[in-house]
């Protein structure tokens, strides 16, 4: 076994929030699946949580993150194999622990088997499962079809955000993550380079303009790959469920992407949502990857 080191690192420096996304894009060449989350990303660059990393010498080998809780964590294609998986688990459970015990909610991107392997040996329980599905845009999206009195409209930064943000509480209330966003949130994502405020729509009440419901697509790009289309968010007021907005928010944040000139898209959603994963089913969405949440 190679010797390796796990230790904190309090604050992130540029050159290492530069080298652990070199290991996550490593990690995805690989595995064909991003290792870490948009929100553990964000929290790199900003410095919040906590951070450890493995190094064997001067290498950046693996690295994890912790917040609320829960965990990421990820190890270098090259590396694996070696204990560093185990390793990291181990100082991220004892940096976990409290009066209860060492308890973690762990995401597994990809559902790999050493993952789940892992997971197990250290006493965890496969507790949750989040769908990532896709489906091509190389036929036509067919228009949208509105309850009488909703119209559609663009997201107006710093206007819109206050209202925005009691929708998505609204409509995410038993949501675990999504639910939670602050103001500081969805500022973060709105200076992020693909934010584009064409691509928040948002359904509307024509008599007093009150939010029902929202479609926030985004737009991944890499080098040397094709733009691929996301549903970011799709969330609807509780208020307004029955009226179809959720089928009609997805078609319209749909031919918007298809618009932008993107052949694919992807969404992720929960597998316990039934009444969500049956209408993007019927809107020509199958299962991409999965990943798993483990809980200890």
């Amino acid at each position: 076994m190679s010797a390796f080191a796990v230790e904190p690192a309090d604050r992130p420096a540029p050159d290492l929030v530069a080298a652990v996304t070199a290991l996550a894009e490593a990690a995805d060449t690989a595995d064909g699946v991003a290792p870490l989350s948009e929100a553990t990303l964000l929290a790199l660059r900003h410095g919040d949580g906590a951070h450890l990393v493995a190094r064997s010498g001067a290498d950046l080998v693996g690295y994890a993150h912790l917040a609320g809780g829960g965990a990421e964590w990820v190890v270098h294609p090259a590396w694996r194999r070696r204990g560093i998986g185990r390793g990291l688990a181990e100082a991220a459970l004892a940096a976990s622990g409290g009066d209860a015990g060492p308890r973690l909610a762990v995401w597994a991107h990809g559902d790999h088997p050493a993952a789940s392997a892992l997971a197990l040996r250290l006493g965890f329980a496969r507790v949750r499962e989040l769908w990532q599905m896709r489906r091509p845009l190389s036929d036509d999206v067919e228009a949208p079809r509105w309850a009488d009195g909703v119209r559609l409209r663009a997201f107006r930064p710093d206007a819109d955000d206050e209202a925005w943000l009691r929708l998505n509480a609204r409509a995410f209330a038993d949501h675990p993550e999504q639910g939670r966003w602050t103001a500081a949130d969805l500022l973060r994502r709105r200076a992020e380079p693909w934010f584009d405020p064409a691509g928040l729509l948002l359904a509307e009440r024509v008599a007093d303009g009150a939010l029902l419901g929202f479609h926030w697509t985004k737009v991944h790009t890499r080098a040397g790959a094709p733009p691929l289309g996301e549903v970011y968010v799709l969330g609807v007021d509780p208020a307004g469920h029955g009226r179809g907005l959720g089928r009609a928010l997805t078609l319209a944040g749909l031919r918007h992407l298809r618009g932008r000139g993107v052949a694919q898209v992807m969404l992720y959603v929960d597998e316990s949502n039934g009444a969500a994963t049956a209408l993007y089913a019927r809107l020509g969405f199958a299962r991409h990857t999965t990943d798993v949440q483990y809980r200890r």
